[in-house]
């Protein structure tokens, strides 16, 4: 099984993708496949609702600009983390972009109904929880599983690095990977 993981960070390297790493490591244990992608780099537009999906024959995007190969990836994986950081109490302009794009698209949407996912936050000091619920409507909107923690899913450091520092909210993400890992085994029984 395998879990992907999209990094919405324009510095991917930096703590929201040290989280991501830290939550497939757990998944790594548990005998998961993960891949780690960054969503952030190759700038993909948002939804224009053109529609096209939706007439589609396999239901994805019709904009030609390698935005398919990434529903591919989404659709076929069997859970999902999805990690930004945190800027003005929202998810990075660059997650919503394509959060928009994969879950208007049918081919993907209806595709994830009983599948875990996850959102993993790297903030500074605030505005993490609207961050989180922005995740987690997408989840919801598609039927699919929420993966918590023992406390929100989110580290705090503003630095390179500083996450990786925050002790309660490495156990947090240590706790997505085991939890995620647990729920998919027991769907695959």
């Amino acid at each position: 099984m395998k879990v992907i993981a999209l990094n919405g960070s324009p510095r991917p390297d930096n703590n929201t993708g040290q989280l991501l790493q830290v939550v497939c490591s757990e998944l790594h244990k548990e005998g998961f496949d993960t891949e780690i992608i960054n969503i952030a780099k190759p700038n993909y537009s948002g939804c224009i609702a053109c529609g096209g999906c939706r007439t589609s024959q396999d239901g994805l995007c019709i904009i030609q600009d390698g935005f398919v190969d990434l529903q591919r990836k989404v659709r076929d994986a069997d859970g999902l983390l999805i990690g930004t950081p945190v800027y003005y109490a929202g998810v990075s302009g660059q997650t919503k972009s394509v959060l928009d794009r994969l879950f208007y698209s049918p081919g993907v949407s209806k595709s994830m109904k009983h599948k875990p996912g996850a959102a993993v936050l790297a903030v500074r000091r605030g505005g993490a929880l609207p961050a989180y619920h922005t995740i987690n409507t997408y989840f919801g909107i598609t039927g699919m599983f929420t993966v918590g923690s023992t406390y929100w899913n989110f580290a705090i450091g503003r630095a390179p690095g500083q996450c990786l520092e925050d002790a309660e909210g490495l156990r947090n993400m240590q706790d997505i990977g085991q939890n995620m890992a647990y729920l998919l085994k027991k769907l695959n029984q």
